[in-house]
């Protein structure tokens, strides 16, 4: 009986000691809307890599692209709740959430992707993913989509005014609206799941993208007509569910941390690099590829400046943070 009694304790000592192993594994849901193949989907492939090789496999990451667990809103509210762990978008997104954030969907406000580099990885950048703490947010970094082009099923266009009167897909925020309509076109708010199916049926003339999410969701099967306009730079926000990441221990913090710092490296020269290609491939792909003169991209510009003007009162001190940054980059 006495041995019986003291396998049954060891028996029960050794489950219980699995049961905390098994506690402690983790998983980790990864969404993002743009397909397999794109340099953010392959920076997420490159965080999974990392994160479970430093874990010894105690974290899995499950990456889920191409908008497979629904539109960024819809991530933003299951990161909140608990229910997803972890998604990348577009940094401006989260304006919705803290009003500073606005800034990073202002036009022409980056000239290259290596003074991005510098200010999102830098205290500015950090500075504003703590504002998203209280939201239920935690921003562990950023990759790029890039700069954003316009396309459309209409005509081509060589000059600004060849934009009046089409009717736009922008991603939805205020600040995207107001551009459009600045520019003379017809602003349509659609998440980036529903945009494919949007132009296919006509019920949008075009949209804007960089080149890689063009080629990456095939929009050159619905869009013959690019204009190369960089109007727009998007940085892209990594954020994790706060509600998850205070279940994490020190040492996990540090692997996740270290990870996106690594894979966002990764993703930003695996983009750079494929650019180029990736442009020739759309005109292989039956895309005409325009670019506009000098004197229409300073049109472009000035009609952009009253929606600057407009959406930095109400940030004005994050605006001029951020100029600041630049300035003194660009000396």
């Amino acid at each position: 009986m006495k041995r019986v009694f003291i396998k049954t304790v060891l028996a029960a000592v050794t489950l219980a000691a699995m049961g905390v192993a098994s506690a402690q594994d983790k998983t980790i849901k990864f969404a993002n809307q743009n397909a397999v193949g794109h340099p953010i989907v392959q920076g997420m492939e490159k965080f999974k890599e990392i994160v479970e090789k430093q874990s010894g496999g105690k974290i899995k990451v499950n990456v889920f692209p191409g908008g497979a667990l629904g539109s960024d809103q819809a991530n933003v509210s299951a990161i909140q709740g608990g229910t997803l762990e972890m998604a990348a978008m577009n940094s401006g997104i989260f304006a919705s959430q803290v009003k500073d954030f606005a800034v990073f969907d202002f036009p022409f406000m980056f000239a290259s992707g290596k003074e991005a580099d510098v200010v999102v990885d830098g205290a500015f950048g950090k500075k504003m993913h703590a504002k998203l703490e209280e939201k239920g947010l935690v921003g562990l970094g950023y990759y790029e989509l890039g700069f954003r082009h316009m396309s459309n099923s209409k005509r081509a266009i060589n000059k600004v005014s060849d934009i009046d009167g089409l009717k736009l897909r922008v991603i939805p925020n205020p600040i995207n609206v107001d551009w459009v309509k600045a520019l003379g076109a017809n602003p349509t708010p659609l998440p980036f799941p529903e945009l494919y199916a949007a132009l296919e049926q006509k019920a949008v003339d075009g949209q804007e993208n960089p080149v890689a999410t063009i080629n990456g969701a095939k929009l050159y099967e619905v869009q013959k007509n690019l204009a190369l306009t960089g109007h727009q730079y998007n940085p892209q926000s990594v954020v994790i569910s706060k509600k998850f990441w205070d279940t994490l221990s020190a040492a996990e913090k540090k692997i996740m941390s270290d990870a996106v710092a690594e894979s966002s490296k990764f993703q930003r020269t695996t983009a750079r690099a494929l650019e180029a290609g990736t442009l020739e491939g759309l005109k292989k792909n039956g895309m005409a590829v325009t670019t506009l003169p000098d004197s229409e991209m300073a049109i472009l510009r000035d009609k952009m400046k009253p929606v600057i003007a407009k959406h930095g009162e109400a940030i004005a001190a994050t605006v001029a943070e951020l100029q600041a940054e630049l300035t003194k980059l660009r000396k």
